[in-house]
């Protein structure tokens, strides 16, 4: 029998529109009762034919219409009182109280082939120092400068994001986009706007950013940019045909690397020596000729935020596109950079990287120890919980922390927004999916917070240690915003028609 709308008149009150499913017992029908009144279902007595509703009554036998009335008695309890926060089920959750509850960032709405300046931007959003110094920044939207105009832009659409736990439109910054940059204005058929290239989009907002936004803390430093995304580049010039000849060096900032991907190229490191050294043919003075030179570069500076870009796009003139290299290219979760810098700098490097390689060694070798433990008193079948054998005992916590200044090249300290030593961590990845630039889709993933370990005390003598999650990432498919682990971020390669890293931004490895 279908469900029917049913009213109650108890105590000179009328309850309507109860719904009543006659194939349930009557107990369920006496505790949808109870929610209204107030009244026990032992208290209640609900007329019937034949007498009181009882707990065996068949309901379907009573032969019930829609709009039927129950006349009730019974004494009322005292009502139960609502918690004083309502219980929110993640089933019933609006996706802006679901993204709060699980600490997952709001995303941005795909405007039209905005994909490409939505990644962008998300993966420049992992950097805190670039909150920082949007912050200082004092400009409006309504001026005549159209640099000025996107960075204030840029800094709003931060904080808005920040508020927002759902999908936010980037309209504002995409018009000072397009005012400041006209090639990101093309449309196609229909005037729907043209896919762009999100390299173009990362290098036209840092540039941006290195002209209008002010340095992150009191100094006489360059600018944000200056501070914490750029490094310094030392060229050599040498002829190869005239020992006699006098090199020639050079030097010039740069704020991304290259990765050149040719037949041979398997791991971005190879890909990024490969483009810092090249061969050129031009006049030698000293051979009064064309002589054959050879040009290597070695960075004399590492920022604190290192970008590296997979040169995967080539020109195919005959179909008129930008064609894309498919190969497979592996870049690390973490990246030892020093191969990359001159001799000097790899010295400045050399004694925090050994203490560094220390640290670690002892952190893995404590990891061995641990579990060898659990093994043995699993093996001798001694009683442990499953938390106390989660827990690892720390007798000596202030052991284990290290002076980094002993350790740190006095000049690298003082030079703000650097990476004194040479070691990364991956935080962001910016992929393109399909075979040109000018079409597929891009989508930015980007590193959780900082992971580490929360020790909490029991007592004075023993201190337990949590491990926390080291592996989340977020994974910004425009609006839609997921969790994604390390593993997932490692099958960003290449090598096929999967998602393919593009562009990846590294930071300095933190300093316990």
């Amino acid at each position: 029998m279908p469900k029917l709308n049913v009213n109650v008149k108890w105590s000179g009150k009328k309850f309507d529109n109860i719904e009543l499913d006659t194939d349930e017992s009557p107990e369920l029908f006496k505790t949808q009762i109870y929610s209204q009144t107030g009244v026990p279902p032992e208290r209640q007595k609900i007329m019937v034919k034949g007498g009181m509703l009882k707990d065996t009554t068949d309901m379907n036998k009573l032969g019930l219409k829609e709009g039927h009335t129950f006349m009730m008695m019974g004494t009322a309890g005292e009502l139960a009182k609502p918690p004083p926060k309502p219980v929110q089920f993640v089933e019933d959750m609006t996706d802006a109280e679901l993204n709060t509850a699980l600490d997952i960032p709001a995303g941005l709405e795909n405007l039209g082939n905005t994909c490409y300046m939505n990644s962008t931007l998300q993966c420049l959003r992992v950097i805190p120092e670039l909150h920082t110094a949007l912050g200082k920044y004092e400009g409006g939207i309504a001026g005549m400068d159209n640099r000025g105009n996107l960075t204030a832009s840029l800094r709003d659409l931060f904080i808005n994001l920040n508020k927002s736990g759902e999908g936010f439109p980037p309209l504002v910054f995409w018009q000072m986009l397009r005012q400041a940059f006209p090639q990101f204005s093309q449309t196609g058929p229909g005037g729907v706007p043209m896919q762009q290239d999100a390299e173009e989009c990362w290098s036209e907002i840092v540039s941006v950013l290195r002209s209008k936004l002010p340095t992150v803390e009191a100094s006489e430093a360059d600018n944000f940019v200056g501070q914490y995304m750029t490094g310094q580049m030392q060229t050599e010039l040498k002829c190869i045909e005239s020992a006699d000849e006098e090199k020639q060096v050079t030097s010039e900032p740069f704020t991304k690397l290259g990765c050149h991907i040719s037949i041979s190229t398997n791991f971005m490191i190879n890909g990024i020596l490969e483009s810092l050294k090249e061969e050129l043919e031009k006049n030698s003075p000293s051979l009064d000729r064309t002589a054959k030179y050879e040009r290597v570069s070695r960075a004399t500076r590492l920022p604190k935020y290192l970008t590296v870009q997979f040169i995967r796009f080539f020109w195919k003139p005959q179909e008129r596109i930008r064609a894309k290299i498919l190969r497979k290219v592996k870049y690390p979760l973490e990246f030892d950079a020093t191969e990359l810098c001159t001799p000097e700098l790899q010295n400045k490097f050399s004694k925090a990287k050994a203490k560094m390689k220390e640290v670690e060694d002892k952190k893995i070798q404590k990891k061995r120890d641990e579990k060898r433990r659990k093994l043995d008193s699993e093996s001798k079948d001694q009683p442990s919980s499953s938390s106390s054998s989660a827990m690892v005992v720390d007798q000596s916590p202030d052991d284990d922390k290290v002076d980094w200044k002993e350790y740190l090249d006095p000049d690298l300290v003082n030079d703000i927004g650097c990476n004194p030593t040479g070691q990364y961590e991956l935080c962001a990845v910016l992929t393109h999916v399909g075979r040109s630039a000018d079409s597929g889709h891009y989508i930015g993933w980007v590193k959780k917070g900082e992971g580490k370990e929360q020790v909490e005390k029991s007592d004075q003598r023993t201190h337990f240690l949590t491990l926390v999650l080291l592996d989340e990432w977020h994974k910004f498919d425009d609006d839609k915003v997921s969790i994604v682990r390390d593993a997932d971020i490692e099958k960003l390669d290449g090598g096929g028609d999967w998602h393919t890293a593009y562009i990846v931004l590294y930071r300095a490895k933190q300093l316990d």
